[in-house]
Order: structure tokens, then C-alpha cells, then sequence
């Protein structure tokens, strides 16, 4: 398996070739060094026997299935211990790790919130951060990771790298714009090798400082940079896993198709269920669900790509998806432009210029073909899901959960299995479950701790040699 990269140059400052990587090269390395994402330059396929033998197996035996398929360099055996290491019950509170909740015929919720930090996020970053000291040991070397969070894969990361060999961690988040539950949960880690850096702005200003940084190929060499962001290919083969597992925890034959609903703000999520689609993976429709920050859904149902700036990036009480940049998304345009790194510089350059960009019709045919569905969630919507789903299956649910499942059931076919994606616990987000049920949420016992620390990040403003100059002085 080789990786190429969306913009088509993965050579640092030699655009005359094109140099395809093996997976442990891409790894360490995040963004590509023009500015692209990582991609396989073919997408692995698995047929009906295959299909017939993975629905059999534990998630671990899933997992090592189709891992290997993308990390090809890495030795079998090493794999299958890194991946029997990471999906445990100690780690995800059961022997499924992933439980699917049947709440009535064909509608499911497929768990993804058992983990260490109680997000979907936990469900790769724990295979990452094994991956990263198994990669470092061998090489002897050190990685420096810089990520961008709006809520949840800042924990998850940092949990899952803490206190690990070889390894600091740099994670930007938007000041004030998580929940309290999120920002406790990362700004009181108290490991020497995590650093929190509050942006007073948003997400998307700190995702941007992230890929600024990330071009800059002297101080990324000079700084052992590395990504965990969902920029970070292994992260989506990570996340590929589970879309097999929920398939065939809710159909009993291989010839029934599934429909996924994803509460989507940085395309990552939903990239791997386009991946596992891409695959062979019987999937009819994958249904995206924005909350106001609706940018995708405008993509999907117009052809035009406009990420909001400053102000007209609402704070909602879905934060993790308070996302207008879906860094993500460069993926799966590249795929239906037929792998045109041109055609991908030519619309990501009208997107610096003008702001926004829009595809051709020729092009639009793609996502229809492709199963892409798309819809929004309110605030109200997303409280009365709530109460609904609860009153109806006495299930909560978190208010990401509910933006996914309030969209998968206005366009649920009912001969087809809905399984909507169960992205984080509801105590993450106790003022909203508060609004919505009139009820609190219980703290898990392991988490208490927060009360009692003290938080320790540094608040900076959205300036990229700000940033640069804190990494510096932090590695010094």
C-alpha cells in the first residue's frame, strides 16, 4: 500500500516527481510537506469471503483485518499486538468494545463512547498513540505532536499519548468554546509532556494555525512535528474499523445494505465510512449531520463550498462540531475530481482567494453515486431528540448524537438498517442534558478528579508565529 498526497507533490521542495510513501513513512508525518492530505493511491478491496469470515471475528481479529490492509510495512505480528494491546474491555469497557443498541426495528445506535475520554475519538487515538511509540521506538526517534480540538479529540489525544515515550504533545482548542467537562478534562492533565494552548478565537483558527505551521518544512523538521488531527491518515483507517463491526452487528446476511447517520463537523468521521464504502462495505446511504454551522450540508446540496469566518461561526451546544473549515473534506473532493491534484489546487486556490469555490455539474453526479445525504440540527431540534429518544427507548443521548440521529430519521428508509452514531457520553455535556430532560448527569467516579486539580494551559492569540515562538520555548 502507497500514499500519495491531494496536491500531487509529496516531495519537500521538488514538485518535478512524485514520490508515493509506504504507511510508517506517512505516519510520523501528518500533512504533506505541499500542503496535501495523504491518501491511498488505491482503495483495498474486500469481497464476499472476506466479508463472510470478518463477521465472525472479535473487534480486535476486525481490526488487525483491515489495518493491515493500510499499514502493509508493518510486521504482522507487531500489528496484531498493537491492535490486541488497544481494543481491550480494560480500555473500552467491554469484551465488544463497540455495543450496538437495537432501539427498534432497523434503527440502532452504534457505541463509540466507552473509552478513556468518552468520545467516538478515543476509538483510533488509542491505536495511535501505540502506533506512535511502536513507530518512535524503532526509529529512535522523537515526535512533537501538534493537533487543533474543538472539544473532543484534544482529550482523547492527550489521554492517549500521555506520559508515552518520545513524545509531547501541543493541542490548540478555542478559548471558552468547549464544554466544561471537555476543557477539565484536557487543561488538567498533569503530565510534563502535555501542553494545552487556549486560542482566543475558533476552532477553524486553530485548525488554520495547525496547517500554517505544518508548511513551514524547516521548523517542522527542526521540531519533529507530527499530527494525531484526523489530518493524520491513520487516524481514518482507525475509524474504517467500526463501520464494518456496526454493519454487521445490525444485518445478518452480506447481501443487506446499511445506512449511517454521522454527526459531522471535520469530515473525518464520515471520510471513513465513505472509505469502508469504498472498500465493498454494503452501505446505501451515508447521512451527514451538521448542526448551524452548515457548511457541508450547503456543499452537498448545492455543489458550493463556503466556510464561514469570525462571528458567522456560531457556538452551539453541539461544540465539537462548531466547525466551518472540514479539513477532512480535501479527501473525498480529490477522489470525485478522478485524483486531479491540479483540479484540487485550482478549487483550494479559489478558496483562499474568494473564500469559497463550487464544483460542475459533471462533478456533482459523484455524490449522489457516492450515497451522500445531507441535513442540519438547531439547538431545538437537538433538545427535543433528546427527550424524545429518551421518553421513547429510555436512552440518553448527547447532543452530537442527537444533531445525527434528529437528521438519519427524516431520511430513514424503513426496509433499510439505520445506524446512527453514538459519538460521546452525556455527562461531556451536562448543561444541555440539564435543558433538555430537567435531569443531571452522574460524573463516572474516574473523572471526580477533575474538581481538585488545577488547569494548566497557556491562552495565546490566533498568531502563528506566537505559536511557533511558545513550541520553541517549550522544546528548549
Amino acid at each position: 500500500m502507497r500514499y500519495v498526497s491531494t496536491r500531487g507533490k509529496v516531495e519537500p521542495f521538488d514538485f518535478a516527481h512524485d514520490k508515493p510513501k509506504g504507511f510508517s513513512e506517512i505516519l510520523l508525518e501528518g500533512l504533506a510537506a505541499d500542503g496535501g492530505l495523504y491518501v491511498p493511491e488505491a482503495y483495498p478491496q474486500v469481497y464476499a469471503d472476506e466479508l463472510t469470515a470478518m463477521r465472525r471475528m472479535t473487534y480486535p481479529e476486525l481490526a488487525f483485518a483491515i489495518l493491515s490492509k493500510y499499514a502493509d510495512d508493518i510486521l504482522a505480528d507487531d500489528l496484531r499486538s498493537i491492535v490486541n494491546e488497544t481494543y481491550t474491555k480494560e480500555n473500552f469497557g467491554s469484551e465488544e468494545v463497540a455495543p450496538i443498541k437495537k432501539l427498534e426495528e432497523n434503527f440502532y445506535l452504534l457505541d463509540l463512547c466507552q473509552g478513556s475520554t468518552l468520545a467516538f475519538k478515543d476509538m483510533a487515538l488509542q491505536f495511535l498513540g501505540r502506533l506512535f511509540e511502536y513507530a518512535l521506538e524503532k526509529k529512535k526517534e522523537t515526535l512533537n505532536i501538534l493537533g487543533a480540538t474543538s472539544g473532543d479529540t484534544g482529550s482523547s489525544a492527550e489521554y492517549a499519548m500521555s506520559g508515552r515515550r518520545g513524545m509531547n504533545v501541543f493541542m490548540l482548542s478555542p478559548l471558552g468554546r468547549t464544554s466544561e467537562f471537555q476543557r477539565r478534562q484536557m487543561y488538567t492533565l498533569q503530565d510534563k509532556n502535555i501542553f494545552n494552548v487556549a486560542i482566543r478565537g475558533t476552532f477553524d483558527d486553530c485548525q488554520d494555525i495547525v496547517k500554517q505551521i505544518n508548511g513551514d518544512a524547516e521548523f517542522k523538521k527542526k521540531y519533529h512535528l507530527g499530527a494525531v488531527n484526523s489530518i493524520n491518515w491513520a487516524r481514518i483507517a482507525g475509524q474504517v474499523v467500526y463501520y464494518f463491526w456496526g454493519y454487521f452487528k445490525a444485518t445478518k446476511t452480506n447481501s443487506e445494505s446499511v445506512s449511517f447517520s454521522v454527526p459531522t463537523g471535520n469530515f473525518g468521521n464520515i471520510l471513513a465510512g465513505y472509505v469502508a464504502k469504498r472498500m465493498g462495505l454494503p452501505i446505501k446511504h451515508l447521512i451527514l449531520a451538521t448542526n448551524e454551522n452548515n457548511v457541508l450540508e450547503e456543499f452537498f446540496k448545492t455543489g458550493l463550498y463556503r466556510p464561514r469566518i469570525g462571528k458567522e461561526v456560531h457556538a452551539t451546544s453541539s461544540p465539537s462540531m462548531d466547525i466551518s473549515k472540514a479539513s477532512n473534506f480535501e479527501r473525498y473532493v480529490f477522489d470525485f475530481v478522478g485524483c486531479d491534484a491540479k483540479r484540487i489546487s485550482e478549487l483550494w486556490g479559489n478558496l483562499n482567494k474568494k473564500g469559497s469555490f463550487e464544483i460542475s455539474n459533471s462533478e456533482r453526479t459523484h455524490i449522489s453515486e457516492d450515497g451522500f445525504i445531507a441535513g442540519s440540527s438547531t439547538h431545538a431540534n437537538r433538545l427535543a431528540t433528546i427527550r424524545s429518544i429518551l421518553e421513547k427507548y429510555n436512552v440518553l443521548i448527547d447532543p452530537h448524537t442527537a444533531d445525527g440521529v434528529k437528521v438519519g430519521l427524516e431520511h430513514r428508509e424503513r426496509e433499510v438498517p439505520l445506524v446512527c452514531l453514538e459519538t460521546a457520553q452525556p455527562v461531556k455535556f451536562a448543561a444541555t442534558i440539564r435543558e433538555a430532560t430537567g435531569q443531571e448527569t452522574t460524573v463516572p467516579t474516574r473523572f471526580e478528579k477533575f474538581r481538585d486539580l488545577p488547569e494548566r494551559f497557556t491562552a495565546l492569540d490566533p498568531n502563528t508565529n506566537e505559536i511557533k515562538a511558545f513550541i520553541a520555548s517549550a522544546l528548549h
